[in-house]
């Protein structure tokens, strides 16, 4: 089974579960960097920070303008589903123009962890 990214790449199971296995072990920065060149795309900078107006309602957030993605704390800097929910919306967010859900960004996410227990399961 592969995936097909909102840039239109084509990922298959292992690459999308090597992203995962990456964040989970803690090397958040080289996967976004990985996933990047999959997609074609320049990476995001990712922080351990929040923005104001955003301190209290979300976990992590994509700044358009600043190409990154800020992390309140550890736990969600290496948490895979909330970093590739945010990836996507660095994704769709090319050109100056956002065209990213939060519905669509959950389900991106959710096919990389979905991938990531199959391939899992299968070994």
């Amino acid at each position: 089974m592969s995936d097909t990214s909102s840039s239109g790449v084509v990922l298959d199971e292992e690459s999308m579960a090597r992203i995962v296995q990456k964040i989970l072990n803690k090397d958040t920065e080289q996967a976004l960097s990985d996933l990047s060149n999959l997609c074609k795309i320049c990476p995001p900078e990712i922080v351990v920070g929040t923005i104001k107006g955003k301190r209290k309602t979300v976990h992590a957030v994509y700044v358009q303008n600043e190409n990154r993605i800020y992390a309140m704390n550890s736990d969600v800097f290496y948490n895979p589903f909330v970093i590739l929910h945010e990836f996507y919306h660095h994704l769709r967010s090319r050109g100056g123009v956002h065209r990213g859900s939060e519905r669509n960004a959950n389900l991106y996410a959710k096919r990389f962890i979905d991938a990531y227990s199959r391939v899992l399961t299968n070994k």
